[in-house]
């Protein structure tokens, strides 16, 4: 993981987020991108991390493709990826913000 993401990463795996995959996805221009089972607050989260303005927020709402939503830092390809806003919590995911 890149080091502009790499605190996000370290936080989630703190409080104990599960990893649901991890490696290089769709094209060789992403590199290492790493899914947790949470949502992600992308305002809070980019507002607290100081994250500079190549970490765009990315929101995947292709349901044949996968739902997801998250973080992808277009200066390394490397992304932090989370449960899409649309999905219902049935199941209480922790938010992250």
């Amino acid at each position: 993981m890149c080091e502009h993401l790499a605190g996000l990463e370290k936080e989630l795996h703190e409080l104990g987020i599960p990893e649901i995959y991890r490696g290089q996805v769709w094209t060789n221009n992403c590199r290492e991108w790493v899914y947790f089972d949470c949502y992600l607050e992308f305002e809070s989260l980019k507002k607290r991390f100081k994250f500079p303005e190549f970490i765009i927020h990315h929101l995947n709402n292709d349901a044949k493709s996968g739902l997801e939503e998250g973080f992808v830092c277009t200066l390394c390809h490397d992304a932090i990826m989370g449960i899409h806003q649309g999905v219902k919590n049935t199941n209480n995911k922790k938010i992250i913000a």
